[in-house]
């Protein structure tokens, strides 16, 4: 645990300031849910985070899709990548580039002409953001050699999926 020297205190209504440094280090935005536990005598703020919650699902629903079409997915929430086919396991973690979260906070998908990536993969790249009721919560991505309507499709099928999935729970 980093301490960061910054104290508060709370007020009549039982509220706390979260450090404006904080926030942005952290990547918390206004109006941003945050999970509150606790654990011996500390209490944790977390960022929450609706992904972590079908990190399973989206990790077979990778599965099966590179089973079936060989094409590499993956499924991201806002910050990182928390699943991927098993040709890119290696990015699991992996935090977003500026680019991919400019396109969840612009709500845009994203077909490339040419063959690159921010993920040191040469491939075509389609984007299409997981966009539930409430947010957007991540996005799905495909990184295939052919640059085709069927990459696009198969983003789309995987995110009604997940966005069915984040609905239900």
């Amino acid at each position: 645990m980093i301490k960061s020297g910054i104290t508060r205190k709370i007020d009549e209504l039982g509220r706390i300031v979260v450090p404006k440094e904080i926030r942005y280090n952290l990547g918390i935005r206004d109006g941003e849910p945050l999970e509150i536990y606790t654990s011996d005598n500390s209490i944790i703020i977390k960022k929450f985070s609706q992904m972590e919650n079908i990190k399973d699902v989206s990790q077979k629903i990778c599965d099966i899709f590179y089973d079936v079409s060989n094409i590499g997915i993956i499924v991201s929430d806002r910050e990182k990548i928390i699943a991927a086919s098993s040709n890119l396991k290696s990015l699991i973690n992996s935090k977003l580039a500026n680019n991919h979260k400019n396109l969840i906070d612009n709500r845009e998908s994203y077909i490339s002409d040419k063959m690159e990536s921010n993920f040191n993969i040469n491939a075509f790249t389609t984007i299409v953001p997981i966009i539930t009721s409430v947010d957007c919560s991540g996005l799905i991505i495909i990184l295939s050699s052919k640059n085709d309507d069927f990459n696009l499709k198969l983003a789309k099928i995987a995110q009604k999926l997940i966005v069915q999935k984040l609905d239900v729970t």
